[in-house]
């Protein structure tokens, strides 16, 4: 059953500006429990780091977390979103399409809203397959 993303999306997100330090969004990701963060100046999404690119782009490449700006690093425009009114089936083709499992979600203005992720839209259309059970699974810090 094809459903809205605004049913399966995480709302509110965790953002931080271009600026920001990687240490300082690491620990955003850590103290949230997720894995990506918004980059963004107010409302306005700039970018979107996640917690591989951190280690790639980043760690991988030896580069200080505690002077790095996550605009150095994070996955620029275009940045691709999905719209709060779109089908679930429209963000999974776009998830398919860029190789992406997260989608920033943003509100008609183009202001970021939440986020919809792999596992949000695995646990809503197949609730018992491995993907949502793995998403629904606490934490194993």
């Amino acid at each position: 059953m094809t459903r809205q993303v605004r049913d399966v999306m995480s709302p509110g997100t965790a953002s931080v500006e271009p600026m920001t330090t990687v240490a300082r969004a690491a620990r955003v990701m850590r103290d949230r429990d997720i894995g990506d963060v918004l980059v963004a100046y107010g409302r306005d999404l700039f970018g979107v780091l996640t917690d591989r690119d951190i280690a790639i782009r980043a760690v991988a490449e030896a580069r200080d977390p505690c002077i790095t700006p996550v605009g150095s690093l994070c996955t620029r425009p275009p940045v691709v979103t999905v719209a709060a009114d779109d089908t679930t089936d429209h963000a999974v083709a776009l998830m398919r399409q860029h190789a992406v499992r997260r989608l920033p979600v943003v509100d008609r203005e183009g202001h970021p809203v939440g986020v919809v992720s792999l596992g949000d839209l695995a646990a809503c259309e197949d609730p018992h397959s491995a993907l949502a059970d793995i998403s629904r699974a606490a934490p194993n810090h």
